[in-house]
């Protein structure tokens, strides 16, 4: 099937469909879906979650304590929310079985470029996936069992088509009192319409915003008179009346209130009793309009809090279910983050050096994490991401530690996503020759951009610090090993063998037995076996070489026993992988000649200095990031 047929055959099935009172009882009784609640088709749409159990993978065991985390598919590239996520699908739950949260509004709270507007935007797109029933003609998409009377029909409603009393309001519209009037009370003459909810149409899903203080006023929610009409109808007749306002239009739906506490007080009262009794006044004296939806609002905490500091507000604080939306404080779901808006963008395919996306994430976190005491800031933001510090950072605390200090307003402040994306675009179009992204630009883009948002000056020297005195040392380490390892070319193998050759020469030494080299048939004893091994030590400034060589002999020995007797891998344990690199690159005066972009004396000179660029490059570089990267760390060294 071609596009245009797939288009078509989408239209077609997102039609009304019309059909009797009888009818529609009768699909009640086998969907219960037909008369549910806007909570109940929410929660459907959601769906069941994947339950994580993080007990079996060891960064979320210590990002969530080993708990079950549930991840719903419906919200899967909402990176490092999950608890949000949690909450917000506990609220639907809660409404959807009749609870309180029924009657309140949906509130989320957070920091500028949190995500408050996507996840908003989700749970409309949620909204339009089951389709609703309504009164034909009704222009508020009244539900068909605003018809019955709780008390007198409820009984024979349940007992016949297996509804619920509890969905009996027992409330209709003026528009339906008028029609049922007309009909003579003859119920058989109402017609029921499938109808599709939908974001576009603004069909049970709409969107308000505040407007002017001075002109705006509840018309907006509650609809108004429509003039042209007044010539053929009274100005209290129902048809008269333009259903127009938001709980209007988004009832047995999702209305969205876009920073909500922007709007003068007297346009937020219909919301309370729409929430509270499930009907709200019109602008004019006919009785009440039937109100069953959800109302979603959000705004920046500096609007919540001067709102709920005005007593005068307090009726409106109670009903209102605060989920906080706050930055994500994971670097590695940051990275994520980066990566899903650069999928959406030309840049996707645009190379982007290894490191960058992480050096911005490190950046962001750390400008969103509120300073520990006695720990550096960087190994908190570690520990966040599920690292494990106890063999690298003795001071490092653990997750919940840091948690419990920073106190629960820890991520509401700091860079937002926004900004970070802003400043990588930047980065990415820095070079007029090339698009593409390294670290060393975003750097340089970083302080420029911080410098001109005139951040007070505390902050701003803070971030600058960042930058200087964490991100720039780290990846100083980190691109100094990425040269290193491209100019071995067997880098691997070496490091296994040292690790390989360490291990056995410390468990001779152990065990104070001499050790025959099987390949040469060389006899080390003790003395020799102990030379050796402080060769791979002292470039490390190991300080107690007898407790440090038992506990690789003993994590070996542990490892051999999972691992058919084999080896683990070189890299495999932290502290040896950090011996045995400073052993490899401890003559790093060699590298000089081959990394460096002057003129070669030599030929051999000049063919080692295309392959390490053929390695950096197969390992994700462009050769002109080879070249940058390569001068940057030369004089970082130089100048360290």
């Amino acid at each position: 099937m071609g596009i245009l047929d797939n288009v078509r055959e989408q239209y077609l099935k997102g039609r009304d469909e019309e059909m009797s009172l009888e009818a529609y009882l009768d699909l009640c009784r086998q969907d219960p879906l037909a008369y549910a609640t806007p909570a109940e088709r929410m929660l459907a749409a959601i769906g069941e979650p994947e339950l994580i159990d993080t007990r079996n993978d060891p960064r979320l065991s210590r990002i969530f304590s080993n708990r079950l985390i549930p991840r719903y598919p419906a919200f899967e590239e909402f990176y490092g929310l999950e608890d949000v996520i949690a909450q917000i699908v506990a609220f639907f739950r809660h409404a959807a079985q009749g609870l309180e949260e029924r009657k309140q509004v949906l509130y989320l709270l957070g920091p500028v470029g949190g995500g408050k507007s996507s996840i908003a935007e989700r749970l409309k797109k949620l909204m339009e996936a089951a389709p609703i029933y309504a009164i034909k003609g009704s222009p508020i998409n009244e539900s068909p069992l605003g018809l019955f009377d709780p008390l007198r029909d409820g009984e024979q409603l349940q007992e016949e088509y297996g509804i619920p009393q509890r969905y009996l309001t027992g409330l209709s519209s003026p528009w339906a009192i008028k029609r049922l009037e007309e009909y003579e009370g003859d119920l058989t003459k109402f017609r029921v319409v499938r109808i599709q909810p939908s974001v576009l149409k603004q069909v049970a899903v709409t969107k308000t915003e505040p407007g002017d203080e001075n002109n705006q006023d509840i018309s907006t929610l509650v609809g108004k008179v429509d003039i042209r009409k007044l010539e053929a109808f009274a100005q209290d007749d129902p048809d008269a009346y333009s259903y127009s306002g938001g709980l209007c239009l988004a009832n047995q739906g999702l209305l969205e209130f876009v920073e909500m506490f922007k709007a003068p007080i007297k346009m937020l009262h219909p919301l309370l009793t729409a929430t509270q009794e499930g009907n709200y006044k019109g602008t004019e004296g006919f009785s009440a309009i039937p109100f069953n939806g959800i109302i979603l609002a959000h705004s920046n905490e500096s609007e919540w809090q001067s709102f709920r500091n005005d007593k005068h507000n307090e009726a409106f604080l109670d009903r209102v279910y605060i989920v906080k939306v706050p930055y994500c404080l994971q670097v590695s779901e940051e990275v994520k983050i980066y990566k899903k808006l650069l999928r959406h963008s030309s840049l996707h395919a645009a190379p982007c050096a290894p490191g960058t996306l992480e050096m911005l994430a490190q950046f962001s976190v750390l400008s969103r994490l509120r300073e520990p005491e006695n720990s550096s800031i960087y190994s908190k933001m570690r520990v966040y991401d599920g690292e494990s510090l106890k063999d690298t950072d003795p001071a490092a605390k653990s997750f919940q530690e840091y948690r419990d200090y920073a106190g629960i307003d820890e991520g509401m402040t700091g860079m937002s996503t926004r900004f970070a994306f802003k400043v990588l675009s930047a980065v990415f179009n820095y070079d007029n020759a090339e698009i593409a992204a390294n670290p060393v630009h975003l750097m340089f883009v970083l302080e420029q951009r911080i410098l001109r948002e005139q951040l007070p000056e505390d902050t701003q020297r803070v971030y600058l610090e960042f930058i200087k005195g964490w991100l720039a040392v780290r990846y100083a380490e980190y691109v100094g090993k990425e040269i290193q390892t491209s100019y071995l070319e067997s880098y691997s193998e070496y490091g296994q063998n040292i690790f390989d050759r360490y291990v056995t020469f410390a468990d001779y030494w152990i065990q104070d037995e001499d050790y025959r080299d099987p390949e040469t048939g060389a006899i080390f004893d003790r003395s020799t076996l102990n030379d050796e091994l402080e060769k791979i030590e002292k470039p490390a400034g190991i300080a107690n070489p007898k407790d440090f060589r038992n506990e690789i002999v003993n994590f070996v020995l542990r490892a051999r026993a999972q691992n058919e007797g084999r080896n683990p891998s070189w890299t495999s344990y932290e502290k040896l992988r950090e011996v045995i690199e400073k052993k490899m690159f401890s003559s790093t005066e060699e590298l000089l000649p081959v990394i460096s972009f002057n003129a070669k004396a030599s030929v051999e000179d000049k063919q080692k200095h295309e392959n390490f660029v053929t390695r950096m490059v197969e390992k994700g570089y462009t050769p002109k990031q080879v070249r940058l990267l390569s001068e940057w760390y030369l004089r970082v060294r130089k100048s360290g």
